[in-house]
């Protein structure tokens, strides 16, 4: 059920982000907020930049999406959105088992927004721990974002 997802899916790719982020709204900074929250030309950003994305498909119709990407010698996890009528299902623990299974290095983080509690939660659940020191200098490091998001993110890393 999980499968390696092409730029040729990416309609249905934004399809899931978009639906998905919907639960941001309201909750981050409206200036981080925007509609559509992930466009086309931000995903064939990510896939030059080499984020590979793995999707969950029910019935051949796709329901989550997320990304591994290999930078420096960290491995991120990116672009993590399952279908809000599927969450609470094991999709996203599965998928992220998954991408944990495929990483090279030692070292794998991810990125959420602070206020995205749920996202935490989640990450934490499956073996992830927020990094103690100012998550803005790995947001630095490793991700291409805007200031205030940075500003509004957090990281976590896997304990092994």
């Amino acid at each position: 059920m999980i499968s390696k997802l092409r730029p040729s899916e990416s309609t249905s790719i934004l399809n899931v982000v978009n639906i998905a982020s919907q639960v941001y709204k309201g909750v981050i900074f409206a200036d981080c907020w925007k509609e559509p929250y992930f466009t086309a030309e931000e995903l064939k950003e990510e896939f030059g930049r080499g984020v590979e994305f793995y999707g969950w498909f029910e019935d051949a119709v796709l329901i989550g999406v997320m990304g591994i990407q290999p930078v420096n010698d960290v491995t991120l996890i990116r672009h993590a959105y399952v279908l809000t009528s599927h969450q609470r299902k094991g999709i996203g623990e599965k998928l992220l088992n998954h991408l944990v299974g495929l990483a090279q290095t030692k070292d794998i983080f991810v990125g959420t927004w602070k206020a995205a509690w749920w996202a935490i939660q989640f990450y934490e659940k499956n073996g992830f721990a927020l990094v103690p020191l100012d998550s803005r200098s790995k947001l630095r490091q490793y991700w291409r974002i805007p200031d205030k998001q940075a500003e509004m993110s957090v990281v976590l890393k896997l304990r092994k």
